[in-house]
């Protein structure tokens, strides 16, 4: 063999034991990311986010959660909606919305990966939302617990931590024009463009598997399973029996720690109801569930699948109950508008004494810019019409606009509840 011929062989070997040691992910793996502070809202600005979920191919974990993802602020989008909701309450700042691409994977070891995705503009803050346990009590009790959940939400705006944070830009919402920022916790998920190739030891060792919740051989395993929704879901759209589909996104173990739920098998389901939000404040439902699981190999097992948590941006302003049914949460339809006009009526009330301060407390139609017009000293109906106002965009966002539709985007986090029917447990598929 001349000297030409073991240079080939060598670097065939060496490019054989490259892909032995490395992991290729494919085009559209999805990357949910999340950055940690706040970051001012500018075009150009870098944008370093983190990981929420690990990323698993053929069961195998190959980037951690944690996983630095870098990308950059290249545009604005106009939030139209935004916009109106906010001068209609004396608010005119131009809001707008970051379009963000991520082109840059940073590994525990300092090794930069280039990534290609598509560019995300639906970054908001996610929330978890869970079922509660089943309500015990008729229409009157649910209503009081109702009220006093809404009590304790409007309090943890003031307890929580980051209070002092909160309270500025409360008093920033309150004048016409203030500044803008990519808030704190702000989650964006962006499908990959091109495969990414990523070294082997990039990864941690797979943490220990977590067993099915039933061991018994005589009943049913019940997994808990993480999935990725495979298509954009709303009220306003959906029909019930439509089909829908799901992606596993991390792998499932039998109490004999062998898989029984590979990452990357698809779960098949339907819309079960579907209603429209209307106006006059009602707001739309959605419920869906699945049936059964496709497994890479083509296997197919039938299900019972509930949805028991989503990662969402509108998880804060949904409810999820026993059921799997989600709708919004109610909203506090009495107490706002019954202050506001409290607070109006106020200053029509001459009797001479803190006129100047009934004016201030009761114009707050329009932001801080009501109050300057009262502190000017202008006459108490010009105070009290700014008060009432105030109290009719309040009525007519709770009682007559259009209720809020449920809407889940396109691989948003699922947290299903499975139980498999009439089969056993799977064994190890190969792979």
């Amino acid at each position: 063999m001349d000297f030409r011929n073991l240079s080939l062989c060598l670097l065939a070997l060496y490019a054989a034991s490259g892909t032995a040691q490395s992991t290729t992910l494919p085009i559209a793996t999805p990357l949910p990311v999340q950055i940690e502070d706040h970051l001012p809202l500018r075009v150009g600005q870098s944008i370093r986010a983190q990981l929420i979920y690990p990323v698993y191919l053929d069961t195998k974990l190959v980037l951690p959660k944690d996983t630095i993802v870098a990308g950059t602020v290249i545009a604005f989008r106009s939030n139209h909606s935004q916009r109106i909701h906010s001068r209609l309450q004396g608010d005119f700042t131009p809001y707008r919305i970051p379009v963000v691409r991520f082109n840059q994977l940073i590994l525990a070891d300092g090794t930069i990966l280039p990534l290609g995705t598509d560019t995300a503009t639906d970054g908001a803050p996610i929330y978890r939302l869970v079922a509660p346990p089943p309500r015990k009590g008729g229409f009157i009790r649910q209503q009081y617990d109702n009220g006093v959940q809404l009590l304790r939400d409007q309090a943890a705006i003031f307890t929580a931590p980051g209070k002092g944070d909160r309270a500025l830009q409360f008093l920033y919402h309150q004048i016409p024009y203030h500044p803008q920022r990519i808030e704190k916790g702000t989650a964006w998920t962006v499908e990959t463009t091109q495969p990414i190739v990523v070294p082997t030891h990039a990864a941690a060792p797979d943490p220990p598997p977590a067993p099915a919740a039933s061991a018994s051989p005589d009943t049913p395993p019940t997994w808990i399973i993480q999935a990725y929704l495979g298509q954009q879901l709303t009220s306003a759209s959906a029909q019930s029996g439509q089909p829908i589909h799901a992606t596993v996104a991390e792998p499932i173990y039998n109490p004999d720690h062998t898989i029984a739920v590979p990452q990357g098998a698809t779960l098949i389901g339907a819309v079960t109801q579907a209603k429209p939000a209307r106006s006059f404040g009602r707001a739309g439902t959605l419920r869906f569930d699945f049936n059964q699981i496709v497994m890479p190999s083509g296997q197919t097992q039938n299900v019972q699948a509930a949805l028991t948590g989503a990662d969402s941006a509108s998880a804060a302003e949904l409810a999820l109950n026993s059921e799997g049914q989600v709708k919004p949460k109610p909203q506090d339809k009495l107490i706002v508008p019954l202050i506001l006009g409290i607070l109006a009526s106020r200053t029509l009330d001459q009797d001479g004494h803190h006129q100047l301060a009934k004016n201030t407390v009761g114009a707050n139609g329009i932001g801080l810019v009501g109050n300057i017009i009262s502190l000017a000293g202008v006459s108490t109906k010009v105070a009290a019409g700014i008060g009432f106002y105030g109290t009719a965009v309040a009525l007519y966002y709770r009682w007559i606009a259009r209720g809020r539709q449920v809407s889940f985007n396109r691989d948003t986090r699922l947290v299903l509840q499975t139980t498999a029917r009439h089969a056993v447990v799977l064994k190890p598929t190969s792979h």
